[in-house]
């Protein structure tokens, strides 16, 4: 049972800081929404555990990740959002105002809510591929295949997502070195077909990723037929993880209407959830785009969404 007498009132509280809770502060702020904002695990998102981002509007050199999230959360300071350290463990929103329980001690009780917790990379689980992280070794083909141009690349996966980026990287990379843990993908039979008729994309089928190979960054992979144990070396300058994500929604299963993969429903055209009040933006309810723009912009539509849902009932 929440006790109300030692819990804090907000008026919009915003859970996580990636580019789309950040943006939905700046926006909650300018509306006069007094959001308060908790950082999450991971502040600024996984643009934290990215390099060079060049692909953002405005940044006409580039900018590097952590440092695009120290701009973002500067200016949603400067707004007047109040930033906080903090992870939500549990959430009720059998009632309003819809409470949030922070870092399993405070209950903060509020009246709008927007989720932009995010979604996290899967990984193989390799101390090299972590070490090497933003090296060389990326989960993201359309965030970092440019600074592979004309180079040789690997990517693990099986899926429409990994087929969509290796053909992605076909495009801008001299081979491409895809590797199947079985003997078949798990992607549309468009999309196998569409890998195994491109040229430079080679498949290696039963194949798991024994190391990254190198110092300060890639330089190589060291693959391993699961059928023979037959171990293989290929040189290469970029590893591309492609095998899915995880919405960081797990505290929210019971009240928000999810997909299987728990990514966050959303009515189309909309930020609104399946709850009156409860908004969502950002890779937590999209698993389509997963760019730090279109995360930016549903940040700000969940804020305007928040922002005339108080209007509309007349909460101030």
């Amino acid at each position: 049972m929440v006790n109300s007498q030692k819990n804090e009132r907000v008026h919009c509280l915003i859970i996580g800081s990636g580019p789309a809770g950040y943006t939905a502060a700046i926006y909650a702020a300018r509306a006069n929404l007094k959001p308060v904002l908790y950082q999450g695990l991971q502040p600024g998102g996984q643009l934290t555990i990215t390099t060079e981002v060049e692909n953002y509007p405005g940044y006409a050199d580039g900018v590097q990740g952590p440092e695009m999230m120290v701009h973002f959360e500067k200016q949603a300071h400067r707004m007047g959002a109040d930033i906080r350290y903090g992870i939500a463990t549990k959430v009720d929103f059998s009632s309003q105002p819809y409470k949030v329980e922070i870092d399993e001690e405070k209950w903060i009780e509020a009246d709008s809510i927007i989720i932009s917790t995010g979604a996290s990379a899967k990984w193989l689980g390799l101390e090299s591929e972590q070490r090497l992280n933003g090296f060389g070794v990326s989960a993201c083909a359309v965030c970092d295949g440019f600074f592979f141009r004309g180079k040789e690349v690997a990517i693990i996966g099986a899926g429409d997502t990994a087929a969509e980026e290796a053909l992605y990287l076909s495009k801008l990379c001299s081979t491409v070195h895809m590797f199947i843990r079985r003997d078949e993908m798990r992607a549309s039979k468009v999309m196998q077909e569409r890998v195994l008729k491109t040229a430079n994309i080679k498949v290696y089928w039963n194949t798991d990723t024994d190391e990254v190979l190198g110092d300060k960054k890639v330089d190589g992979v060291r693959i391993k037929n699961n059928k023979t144990g037959e171990l293989q070396t290929i040189p290469v300058s970029g590893f591309f993880v492609a095998i899915g994500h995880q919405p960081n929604s797990e505290i929210f299963k019971g009240w928000i209407d999810m997909d299987e993969a728990g990514y966050i429903k959303t009515i189309p055209g909309t930020s609104k959830t399946n709850i009156e009040g409860v908004f969502a933006s950002g890779d937590a309810q999209d698993k389509i785009y997963r760019q730090a723009v279109t995360a930016a912009g549903s940040g700000c539509m969940a804020a305007l969404d928040a922002e005339r849902w108080l209007s509309a009932k007349g909460i101030h």
